[in-house]
């Protein structure tokens, strides 16, 4: 089967959060079961240094955007032998970040990235290579599934070409002025409420909803939460009309990309056989975090993006009792401003035993993880959560709230002896976590029961082939359909 990934990120070459990892991933896991995949993304700036070698190709087309003509060149280059293209347009692409800057997201990103989804369209026939599927993700790239819909449904080139689209955080809906059809080239007929019309806004991310052969989320608990008011951010009612294409797919983790025996970020390598290295990267973590080295005090982590949806008010809420629990605390993350603010105050009259990085750092993330002995994930929705898959991994016993791919990925410990893995609390509400943390503790205060909980966690199956497997089954029902 012949698949385009198309994505306005993919690790490693750019990224910002989950996605990033799932369009570098997936694509990868797809080639190892036999499939012609190919990813496309944009060409942002300091894209050298991660790329590797890659050469412009003839291949170049004239979008009409904004009123005006711009071009687009194909950059080419390879990701473990499977072939990457990059859309370079300076004027879009090369900023200092992927969707903004400290002071908001760039005005203009319905432009940027309605370019791109024109571009590849228009890009693909001079590549000749023709796709059964295109694989979409979000808003960024959710405008292809209309286009193909619409303005290319005729083209002989796309004839039995179908597309999936991925949503990987409803809340992100790529809302817009409606003047901004127009600016998009896009037919007037579009502005309506079976269009992309939404709320006397103009949403990309509702077009790719109703216009895709089909839609998933990255976890089946996710995937029937969206279809209820409390966590359909406004869209349950659209996505409910599209039920019936609607699925959930848990995302996966590069087993090789995280191994802790072979982790070159970490001082000691360790293993679910060999655990003992776990205890001196605890150890080399305190004291380069300024910590006291107590094997005895439990280490609670956090690594986040701050954003309300991580939970960061139950976060707030639940600190005093936090810092009354005999434990060190340790964050890793940047975000929004307002919970920056909060952290730096935090940090300002933190005790000793806290250690507040409002920054990320890649190999950092990775010590912390291997370090910690409790992971705390708060999150009022998550629709599928990576930082929970590597916890396990890495031997550090997640403590989430019931929601979206952690109650996917999270068995309790307390309701499931035999087969638990950590521990989850119900209610958003500091209470509930200190509830669940509370429980935790408990199991990490005994260390037959913890080793037990740490060897399971490090054994399970969360690898990318098993996913890819049922985004095989999707692609298999779409090229039937187009067929039919």
């Amino acid at each position: 089967m012949k698949i385009l990934m198309a994505a306005s990120e993919a690790a490693p070459f750019a990224k910002t959060g989950g996605l990033a990892d799932v369009a570098g991933a997936l694509p990868r896991a797809l080639r190892r079961l036999g499939h012609d995949v190919r990813l496309l993304l944009p060409w942002y700036r300091g894209m050298e240094a991660r790329a590797g070698k890659t050469r412009r190709g003839p291949e170049r087309t004239t979008v009409a955007i904004a009123g005006r003509l711009e071009e687009a060149v194909l950059r080419k280059g390879e990701l473990g032998g499977m072939p990457v293209y990059f859309l370079e347009h300076p004027t879009w692409f090369d900023r200092a970040g992927l969707y903004g800057e400290p002071g908001g997201d760039y005005p203009d990103n319905a432009e940027r990235f309605g370019f791109f989804c024109r571009a590849l369209l228009q890009m693909l026939p001079q590549v000749g290579f023709r796709p059964d599927v295109v694989h979409v993700h979000d808003w960024q790239s959710a405008l292809v599934p209309v286009l193909l819909r619409t303005e290319f449904a005729r083209h002989p080139f796309f004839a039995g070409t179908g597309s999936l689209l991925t949503i990987h955080n409803l809340g992100y809906q790529g809302l817009f002025p409606p003047a901004t059809l127009g600016r998009l080239g896009l037919d007037p007929a579009l502005y309506s409420i079976e269009g992309l019309e939404y709320h006397g806004a103009l949403s990309l991310l509702k077009g790719g909803i109703l216009f895709a052969d089909r839609i998933n989320t990255v976890s089946p608990t996710y995937c029937r939460e969206i279809l209820e008011p409390r966590a359909g951010h406004g869209f349950d009612g659209i996505l409910r009309s599209r039920r019936a294409a609607l699925s959930g797919i848990l995302n996966g983790l590069d087993p090789d990309d995280w191994n802790p025996a072979r982790d070159g970020a970490l001082q000691r390598p360790f293993s679910a056989r060999n655990p003992a290295g776990k205890a001196a990267c605890k150890a080399a973590l305190q004291q380069e975090l300024g910590l006291p080295q107590d094997p005895d005090r439990p280490l609670v982590a956090m690594v986040t993006r701050l954003d309300a949806q991580k939970g960061i008010d139950l976060v707030e809420g639940a600190w005093k009792g936090l810092l009354r629990r005999g434990l060190q605390f340790v964050l890793l993350g940047t975000g929004g401003r307002e919970q920056m603010e909060l952290f730096d105050r935090l940090r300002s009259r933190a005790p000793k035993e806290v250690s507040i990085n409002l920054f990320f750092d890649e190999a950092l993330s990775r010590r912390i993880y291997a370090g910690s002995d409790l992971l705390l994930m708060p999150s009022r929705y998550e629709p599928c959560g990576l930082a929970q898959l590597i916890a396990l991994r890495y031997g550090t016993l997640p403590v989430v709230r019931r929601t979206g791919g952690l109650a996917d990925t999270v068995r309790d410990a307390d309701d499931d002896p035999r087969g638990g893995n950590g521990f989850l609390f119900e209610a958003a509400s500091p209470e509930a976590l200190l509830g669940g943390l509370d429980r935790a503790l408990a199991a990490w205060r005994e260390p037959e029961r913890r080793r037990r909980l740490i060897r399971r966690g490090m054994t399970l199956d969360f690898s990318w082939d098993r996913s890819a497997a049922e985004y095989l089954k999707l692609y298999g029902k779409i090229k039937e359909a187009r067929r039919g």
